[in-house]
């Protein structure tokens, strides 16, 4: 039951961003690509500890918009400065996704290992 919201706010979001035709330049990509690997890196940080059953909501909602945002700031400043910041940002996003993403596997498969046989349904 606790799942309802956040799979309902995911079915409304991408029914809205299918259904809104919005077009940025390809000035805005790289700034845009930073932003949504930051997103993932919060989405898959939230569900990691969720199953370590420590979610924290206001964290998950903070850092999700705060990184977002610090993350596309970031590479704009990177581009006014002539530094490439968003390779930067995609090394450090994409370790911390893999390393959720690991983490998650580890408590996923170790939660399997220990149910009884007698636990699963055929």
């Amino acid at each position: 039951m606790v799942y309802i919201i956040p799979v309902a706010g995911l079915i409304i979001g991408l029914l809205v961003g299918l259904l809104i035709n919005v077009h940025l330049p390809i000035l805005y990509g790289s700034y845009l690509s930073v932003a949504i690997l930051a997103a993932f890196d919060t989405v898959f940080g939230g569900l990691r500890s969720m199953l370590q059953k420590r979610f924290d909501h206001r964290v998950f909602l903070s850092g999700f918009f705060f990184n977002t945002l610090l993350a596309a700031l970031l590479a704009f400043i990177g581009s006014i400065l002539g530094l490439d910041l968003t390779l930067a940002a995609v090394v450090a996003f994409g370790v911390r996704i893999f390393n959720n993403l690991a983490a998650i596997r580890h408590l996923v498969l170790s939660r399997q290992k220990f149910e009884s046989p007698n636990d699963r349904i055929s």
